[in-house]
């Protein structure tokens, strides 16, 4: 468990045609198949600091799902490598890249946001807020902007792309501002 005690978000775990759910949703449980495709998403808490992961995995050899799972790893790395190459971009510039990096690969973007804002737990936090603390495509922030307090700000790139036709998705969502 490596110290982890705590989770500052529910811990996703879904398979089959559960992963084109959004994070909101609460779809019913599926047992894992034989071929199947399954997805994890895990928001620990490190002492006092968030981390969020997401990770896909094919159990079985469908050519398809194991492209999918490669196009993800291919566009998060694109996606990091975007966000350092234009240190003025904003959120939704971010977004917007996500989405044409899906449409590239083949598939369809699968969320409303590409990310979000992470930090000392719990983050910041404004009620009703959907657009300033994610990657949004309404979000025209930089994303190198300081917080109120004057510290650098840390962001979560999510890329989810899914297949609706063939009912499968995949996810993959890490830190994009170190390393």
């Amino acid at each position: 468990m490596y110290g982890i005690s705590r989770y500052w978000h529910k811990r996703i775990v879904r398979a089959g045609s559960n992963t084109l759910a959004l994070y909101d949703e609460n779809p019913p449980d599926l047992t894992v198949g034989e071929d199947d495709i399954v997805f994890l998403d895990f928001g620990p808490v490190f002492e006092e600091w968030e981390a969020d992961f997401g990770r896909t995995y094919v159990v079985g050899n469908d050519p398809l799902k194991h492209k999918l799972c490669r196009d993800i790893e291919e566009a998060f790395a694109s996606g990091k490598q975007y966000f350092y190459e234009h240190p003025e971009t904003t959120a939704a510039e971010l977004y917007a890249h996500a989405q044409q990096l899906a449409e590239r690969a083949g598939w369809e973007y699968g969320g409303p946001i590409a990310g979000h804002l992470i930090g000392v737990f719990p983050h910041e936090k404004i009620a009703g807020d959907k657009i300033t603390l994610y990657v949004h495509p309404k979000n025209h922030n930089r994303k190198r902007m300081p917080d109120a307090s004057g510290r650098k700000q840390h962001w979560i790139l999510e890329i989810h792309f899914v297949d609706r036709a063939r009912q499968i998705g995949g996810f993959h969502e890490e830190l994009l501002t170190i390393g």
